[in-house]
């Protein structure tokens, strides 16, 4: 949420803002509301201040004297509620548009429509080449006996999948691979609750706007989560915090689920694109410094990468386009990883941040060295998510047999295991 007197003093960048990453907000409306609502405060307060004046007077006063002004307290009375009611309905309205009032973009984010017009910044490894006609990862995870799409599927439905054996094995090793990372460089690892309520949702900007994408447990007005960034980021709903402290460094280890609404017949072969799966993320909550913002901006990147280079993954980085950027982000980082069987390039990772966006929505403040309070910054960045990284994982490191090579840095978490050997023929 931005502020709405930024909002006011910044109109054509906020304009601009929600033009490029089409969001559908009557900024207009906006600022007509918050000129009713003020006026509305006012003649309240007013009402309020004359209702207890005349209130002091009419036990002073007889006859007609009394009789007129206590006919001006009932008229200001009816009148105080009337005003009442409407500030409570333009209050509402304001507050829903508020919420639809996207961040603003840095100036160096690139203006596109979609993924398509991503800027790539930079590449690390290359592309592999086999002696061989490469499997994709369905055939290998077949062959391997760890993946079973098909009974996934027939228990659940579309985008599920059942891992097993040595594929259960080397998706809990790449967890534990990023957390011992994470908690090498001071973050604080958390299993955090998969069920959240509508304010977490809302406080880190997942909603309104993104419902179609969550799943609800009607019943009981929760949600599961699609990231462990929402629990995280509002850990400290309401609370304020020792500037001392900052900045906060979190890892968040939980499933994650997403309906993956509008995406029909897109990349439904594998488990690219699924309703459940495991991921590490990292979150932050710093001071509210533009400066400190963009250098644990590319700290939380550099992680990630880190990651990826130990396990010998080639990848790129690119610059995420207007039109592919989320409502509060304001400016973000995709990493894609090599995929053989894509023929180049997949997500596999995303780096935001948000400045006070989230933490407005959120009520995240600290207390300052003059005594006053800000609001924090926050990022986020996943550093690894299963299974879509074990694409690449087992793609990159097939054997002409169907055997995959175990990449070096995961085998002391499985008992030495250099090669995943085939079950099935």
């Amino acid at each position: 949420m931005l502020d709405i007197k930024f909002i006011r003093d910044n109109l054509d960048r906020v304009r601009k803002a929600a033009k490029d990453k089409r969001s559908a907000v009557d900024l207009d409306r906006l600022l007509s509301c918050d000129d009713e609502r003020r006026h509305l405060l006012v003649a309240v307060e007013t009402r309020r201040a004359e209702k207890k004046r005349l209130s002091k007077e009419i036990p002073r006063l007889q006859g007609d004297e009394k009789r007129r002004l206590l006919e001006q307290l009932q008229a200001s009375s009816e009148a105080e509620k009337a005003d009442e009611e409407r500030l409570t309905q333009i209050v509402a309205e304001f507050d829903h548009l508020m919420l639809l009032v996207p961040n603003v973009l840095d100036e160096d984010v690139p203006f596109g429509h979609d993924d398509q017009d991503n800027v790539e910044v930079s590449r690390w490894g290359l592309p592999p080449s086999f002696s061989f006609q490469p499997r994709d990862h369905v055939e290998l995870g077949q062959l391997l006996d760890i993946l079973d799409i098909e009974r996934g599927v027939k228990l659940s439905g579309s985008r599920f999948y059942f891992l097993k054996n040595e594929g259960v094995l080397l998706e809990m090793a790449l967890l534990r691979l990023a957390l011992d990372l994470l908690m090498r460089k001071g973050f604080i690892p958390f299993i955090p609750p998969y069920l959240v309520k509508r304010e977490a949702m809302e406080g880190t900007g997942y909603f309104p706007g993104g419902e179609e994408q969550a799943y609800a447990i009607e019943k009981d007005g929760l949600y599961l989560i699609g990231t462990s960034e929402v629990p995280l980021a509002a850990y400290h709903y309401d609370e304020i915090l020792d500037e001392k402290d900052l900045p906060r460094l979190y890892a968040g280890v939980s499933p994650c689920f997403r309906r993956e609404a509008g995406t029909y017949g897109k990349d439904t072969r594998g488990i690219y694109r699924i309703h459940q799966f495991q991921k590490v993320e990292q979150v932050v909550l710093c001071a509210n410094d533009v400066a400190e913002s963009e250098r644990l901006h590319r700290f939380l990147l550099a992680n990630a990468e880190e990651l990826l280079q130990s396990l010998g993954m080639p990848y790129r980085v690119v610059n995420v386009c207007t039109g592919d950027l989320g409502q509060g982000q304001l400016k973000k980082f995709d990493i894609e990883t090599y995929m053989p069987s894509r023929g180049g390039y997949g997500e596999t990772h995303s780096c935001s941040k948000f400045h006070e966006f989230q933490a407005r929505r959120c009520k995240i403040r600290y207390r300052d060295g003059n005594g006053g309070t800000r609001f924090v910054h926050t990022l986020n960045n996943t550093i690894i998510a299963s299974p879509r990284i074990l694409i690449p994982l087992l793609e990159l490191n097939q054997r002409e047999d169907g055997s995959v090579s175990v990449p070096e840095i995961l085998r002391p978490y499985l008992d030495g295991r250099s090669v995943l050997e085939p079950r099935r023929k």
